[in-house]
């Protein structure tokens, strides 16, 4: 595993060239510095003392020169800055980001990753550019203060080191505790931070079960196990001053002590005056800046990064991956058994769904052939999935059976908040189910890689990606270089070669905000149509499009090869589909549309209303005695979502 120190090396050691650029103008920036002192002891003894005053302020105007190059110095020094710490930070964040998606890919996914890509990863950058000033400063300057002291005489040197290396090793001595207590105040606000996240995920079922206090209370505890971490990391602010203290201000008076021995060693007074120029306005300046940028963001700094290398690694591992899924059961019913979704029993007859008081058969007229008992040719594949958001809350599907035959036209309806976006999430992996298996192309979907999962399964939601950039790059980027005909042909199938003409052609810049909510969905729409994937999810994909439209477009990914699963935003994307499945509260119903119009009054209302846009008020779930109400019956499907 990358360690604080190696990442730090590496870094540094990339961008050797503009370090040394830094360095010279950092030279440049402390020129002042380093003059001042010399300056001023010629300008008195030389000039002033001696009664020529032109002399005194000839050696000054030099100073003032010296100070116009210190101020190009630190202009060119804060430009090259930005050199040096933006690569290190871009490097830092592709690592969180591969290590978080890993881990979700993998079914590993962490509340706290937010907190580090939003937060710890700009207070690692943050910290990086500050310590690299203060540590560049410091080093600068007091080897320029050193060399003006050495430059008036030895024995001045001597007087200022005693108590600056003392300093310095006092601040030594404590760094270790600063740097512990620091990993205690990130550590402590990443538990805080899962424990809000747990909270808020789960707020419905809070309020209703009435655990709203206890809840508060344990979210409480976190802030005040935080707040204790602030008040001790506070605490090491004394110990800084102390440093300070000792090796900033004890030289001042240690000078003052001791210029009757350095008259003795035949120094002037200008040369003194010069020496306490050099400990004001060079030692004690850099020495602050070292103590305080070091005590504050150098310890953010090396605990932060710490901790975001163990956990992009941490993700970014192996483990456990789900076992096999439970074998189905050779009784007759058993493909609709547990809440099943399936059309049929193993044995062909209708089923009843245990505890569901519904049949859940072929249909009336028996048209649809059952699909197939085992994943060998199927699409899609759910075995007992369980799913809900955070550990305390209900279930939002529960146990639930779906096979889905390649080549399928599978809409899924039901009431707004029942689970069937988080359906789609699940069958594309952006979810993972608590229990249960999903399979995808015959192959499970925990612990598929991002790049396996992309070549089995697309998903539009709702809400269309579209990024700044060509028309070419919005619609190619999940299969690179396809050339201009491909993508004619697949427009021209989707009615949208119009569009695409209006929008400038595949070399125009697209900006997001110019185009309508319309637009955005039906290039995302062309995009999923060119992927090499086998199974197209579209989740509400064509809410914003009127609906001929959204019949043409679903009416083309019904043609296209492979299977198209329908998360529907109105209820006419049933009537054009070769199977249903209704999600109601209580069962997870499939059949054609005419079965389900037979067989389920819930369907039936949502038809009723579906052309007018619209949700029956009796179809809307609201979950009124959640946290009180006895458990559904074994087999019971999805609930709510919260």
């Amino acid at each position: 595993m990358t360690t604080v120190t190696g990442m730090t090396r590496a870094a540094l050691r990339d961008r050797r060239a503009q370090l040394w650029r830094l360095a010279g103008w950092s030279a440049a920036e402390v020129l002042p510095a380093a003059l001042s002192g010399l300056l001023t002891a010629h300008a008195v003894d030389s000039g002033f003392l001696a009664g020529r005053p032109g002399v005194g302020l000839a050696w000054l105007a030099l100073l003032g020169l010296a100070v116009l190059v210190g101020a190009a110095g630190t202009h060119r020094s804060y430009a090259l800055l930005g050199e040096v710490v933006e690569p290190f930070r871009d490097d830092l964040l592709r690592r969180v980001v591969r290590g978080a998606v890993a881990g979700a890919a993998g079914g590993r996914a962490d509340d706290a990753a937010v907190a580090r890509l939003t937060h710890q990863v700009e207070l690692v950058r943050d910290t990086y550019a500050g310590l690299l000033m203060v540590v560049r400063g410091f080093l600068f300057a007091f080897g320029a203060a050193v060399l003006g002291l050495l430059s008036l005489a030895a024995p001045v040197a001597l007087v200022v080191a005693v108590p600056v290396l003392a300093g310095l090793g006092l601040f030594a001595v404590a760094l270790p505790v600063m740097v512990a207590r620091q990993r205690e105040y990130v550590l402590s606000d990443e538990r805080l931070g899962r424990a809000v996240v747990t909270a808020v995920t789960g707020h419905r079922d809070v309020t209703a079960s009435g655990a709203r206090d206890r809840v508060t209370d344990w979210v409480g505890a976190s802030v005040d196990a935080q707040a204790r971490v602030e008040r001790r990391l506070a605490t090491m602010a004394a110990t800084r001053g102390l440093t300070l203290a000792l090796g900033g201000w004890l030289p001042v008076p240690a000078l003052l002590l001791a210029t009757p021995w350095l008259v003795r060693q035949e120094l002037g007074p200008g040369a003194v005056l010069g020496a306490l120029v050099y400990v004001t306005r060079g030692v004690q300046p850099a020495l602050h800046s070292l103590v305080q940028g070091v005590a504050a963001g150098g310890l953010r700094f090396a605990v932060t990064l710490d901790r975001l290398l163990k956990a992009a690694a941490s993700s970014d591992g192996t483990t456990d991956r789900p076992g096999p899924p439970p074998a189905p059961s050779a009784s007759p019913g058993a493909a609709v058994a547990c809440g099943s979704a399936s059309c049929g029993s193993a044995g062909g007859d209708a089923a009843a769904c245990p505890g569901a008081g519904t049949t859940v058969g072929r249909g009336s007229a028996g048209s649809l052939p059952p699909p197939p008992a085992s994943r060998a040719g199927s699409a899609l594949s759910l075995r007992a999935v369980t799913f809900r958001y955070g550990p305390h809350a209900d279930p939002v599907l529960d146990h639930l059976d779906l096979e889905v035959p390649a080549g399928d036209h599978l809409v899924i309806v039901g009431a707004s908040g029942i689970g069937k976006s988080t359906l789609a999430g699940l069958v594309a992996g952006v979810l993972h189910p608590q229990s249960g298996t999903v399979h995808v192309g015959g192959s499970p979907v925990a612990g598929a890689t991002p790049r396996q999962l992309a070549d089995r399964r697309v998903l539009i939601p709702q809400e269309a990606y579209v990024f700044t950039g060509t028309l070419r790059e919005n619609i190619d980027y999940l299969v690179p270089g396809l050339p201009d005909d491909a993508m004619d042909r697949a427009a021209a199938r989707l009615g949208l070669t119009g569009l695409l003409a209006r929008l400038g052609g595949y070399d125009a810049l697209l900006r997001p905000a110019d185009l309508s909510a319309g637009e955005r969905q039906q290039l995302a729409l062309l995009r999923a149509w060119l992927s090499p994937a086998a199974l197209v999810i579209l989740d509400e994909a064509t809410c914003h499009l009127d609906p001929a439209t959204e019949a043409r477009l679903e009416g083309a990914f019904a043609a296209r090869p492979g299977t198209l699963v329908v998360i529907a935003h109105r209820v006419s994307s049933a009537l054009r589909a070769r199977r249903v499945l209704l999600l109601d509260g209580r069962a997870a119903l499939l059949d054609t549309h005419q079965g389900l119009l037979a067989r389920s009054p819930a369907y039936g209302a949502l038809v009723g209303y579906g052309d007018q846009g619209t949700t029956p008020p009796e179809a809307v779930t609201t979950n009124p005695t959640r946290g009180r109400s006895a458990p559904l019956p074994s087999g019971s499907a999805p609930r709510s979502s919260p």
